[in-house]
């Protein structure tokens, strides 16, 4: 019985997994998270479960909705930018990313805009966009009325609203830009650098004080230069960078000489060139990137 349960719960992992994600915008959180969901599952009676998978989505939705609630006060207190972990996604981890839409809902961007909703309105939010829920399911899922979910949407759509814009370039201008920071980061080439990115370009960096990161956004083209400069200078030998796909866009991988994950890099592009780049160095928040790369 035991092997079949755990059997069931296996066909649902990615999935809840990707609601988590969402959710939480960490990776090991969301792993947490799933792992507990699974507990419940298996020992719950299961003449009560009518249908496992809303069953299951309850439960991971409201187990977030608790590590939410403890996620904003260590938050406030974090050092530095506090960013999302990125995740691979070429390899189907956060499932199908075939339409802009669906690219978008799991950009790190989108995760950090997130973060200016309450845990009831993200609940709502990820429940209606990521998942296509109609208002009287998430009203289940959430012990509420469905009059007060559309009401959470629509307030959760209002605060949304992001001055960089919802929607960057298209995929194959992002693909160009994100290629020429490459070949300009490699060879050093500030010049090349500073053709690509927005005059009004902001460069958000996560250390999470355990990794060498600046502490604040560095706002404009010419702040962000002399950063990337003083990077650049201070590179430990053999650090390399590679192109990925991180949270469904291109992105950059830096690797040190042993060829392990240290940095990585996503970006914001739109008409004007990059206009926001995003930095996680934090070790904590690379561990799941490196399991995906098969580091760990």
């Amino acid at each position: 019985m035991t092997t079949a349960i755990a059997d069931e719960f296996e066909t649902h992992r990615p999935r809840l997994f990707g609601l988590a994600y969402r959710m939480l915008g960490s990776a090991h959180e969301a792993e947490d998270t799933v792992q507990d969901a699974y507990l419940r599952f298996s020992g719950a009676d299961r003449d009560v479960i009518e249908y496992p998978a809303a069953w299951l989505a309850t439960t991971v939705t409201r187990l977030c909705l608790t590590r939410l609630t403890s996620a904003r006060a260590r938050r406030e207190s974090y050092v530095g930018d506090w960013l999302p972990e990125p995740v691979v996604t070429s390899d189907g981890t956060l499932g199908p990313l075939e339409s802009a839409e669906q690219r978008d809902a799991v950009s790190l961007a989108m995760l950090v805009l997130l973060e200016r909703l309450t845990p009831t309105e993200r609940a709502v939010y990820v429940l209606r966009e990521a998942f296509a829920y109609g208002h009287r399911e998430i009203a289940d899922t959430l012990g509420l009325s469905e009059a007060n979910c559309r009401q959470l949407y629509r307030r959760a759509e209002q605060r949304l609203t992001a001055p960089e814009g919802r929607f960057e370039a298209a995929p194959a201008r992002q693909e160009e830009l994100v290629d020429s920071f490459l070949s300009a980061a490699r060879n050093g080439d500030l010049a090349g650098l500073e053709r690509i990115l927005a005059e009004d370009v902001t460069w958000w960096s996560d250390g999470g004080g355990k990794a060498k990161a600046a502490l604040r956004p560095i706002l404009g083209r010419a702040k962000v230069l002399r950063f990337l400069a003083g990077v650049l200078k201070g590179a430990t030998p053999g650090t390399t960078l590679e192109s990925a796909e991180l949270n469904g866009a291109p992105a950059l991988l830096a690797l040190d000489g042993d060829g392990t994950l240290v940095t990585t890099f996503s970006f914001v592009c739109g008409a004007d060139g990059i206009t926001g780049v995003r930095a996680v160095a934090n070790p904590d928040k690379l561990d799941f990137v490196r399991r995906q790369l098969g580091q760990v």
